[in-house]
């Protein structure tokens, strides 16, 4: 087994994982022995294809859950059935989100709505529902994707930081509530993240503008990180990781910036 063995026996549910974020945490998860739950949207053989891949490449178990972040019934189904196939989801690494930007006073009630049910909501209904096996077991590690908008403010962007701060918010209570039983919450905050979808935003951008895509994407990251360099899914990946490892046993209840100093400000 390529890497460490070091969550060996160990099951990880990582939402919206099926691409960008959540795929690069889901196999840095897996290359360190722990079996492997995909929820998200796309394709289903493109789906089968990851999930095979990393049980080929790391030895590990793999289930896929399609279920939809903005349902709670799905998502304690989800749970449920996880841990009936695996036998256990000992991390929790709640990743699914969206994004809308519009002024408040233009904002769609029914986008505003959307964005707080995937980004911020689910996350409380995934750890309501993992919470008594992780306490029962005496060992969880749940892990929010929140984003330097959970730190800070932007134009435009009124439910995706509303529902970001929340999910900071979320975290400081659920380790409150858990210190001592052997779990711990924390969330990571990064800025900007190269993914397919943010590759699109500096194409489109680049097009739209007439500069090159060098420029588009110095332009973007200028804009608000002085570190003029993307974050990749896998060095995310590898912070899920140590937060998972013995070494951050005492690490609970933080909201750790990968953001290029754009909350340093």
């Amino acid at each position: 087994m390529k890497g460490s063995a070091m969550l060996k026996g160990k099951n990880a549910l990582v939402t919206g994982s099926t691409s960008g974020i959540g795929l690069g945490i889901a196999t840095a998860l897996a290359e360190t022995g722990c079996g492997i739950v995909l929820n998200g949207f796309g394709d289903r053989a493109a789906i089968d294809r990851i999930a095979a891949d990393l049980e080929a490449r790391f030895g590990v178990r793999t289930h896929y859950s399609a279920a939809d972040m903005s349902k709670p019934s799905e998502i304690r189904a989800m749970l449920t059935e996880a841990e009936a196939v695996l036998g256990s989801v000992d991390v929790l690494v709640n990743n699914a989100g969206i994004q809308f930007t519009s002024p408040i006073d233009e904002f769609p009630d029914d986008r505003w709505d959307a964005v707080i049910a995937i980004n911020l909501s689910s996350a409380f209904h995934t750890t309501k529902a993992a919470l008594p096996s992780m306490k029962s077991r005496g060992w969880g590690r749940i892990v929010n994707i929140a984003s330097a908008h959970g730190l800070v403010g932007s134009a435009d962007k009124s439910a995706y930081v509303a529902a970001k701060h929340g999910l900071v918010g979320l975290t400081k209570v659920a380790a409150l509530e858990t210190a001592n039983t052997g779990v711990t919450v924390n969330a990571i905050c990064p800025g900007w993240v190269l993914t397919p979808l943010v590759e699109k935003q500096i194409a489109d951008g680049a097009h739209r503008d007439g500069v090159t895509v060098e420029q588009a994407r110095h332009d973007l990251l200028a804009e608000k990180q002085p570190l003029l360099q993307f974050t990749t899914p896998a060095q995310l990946g590898a912070l899920a990781v140590f937060l998972c490892s013995d070494s951050a046993a005492t690490m609970t209840g933080a909201a750790l910036p990968i953001d290029g100093a754009w909350t340093a400000h």
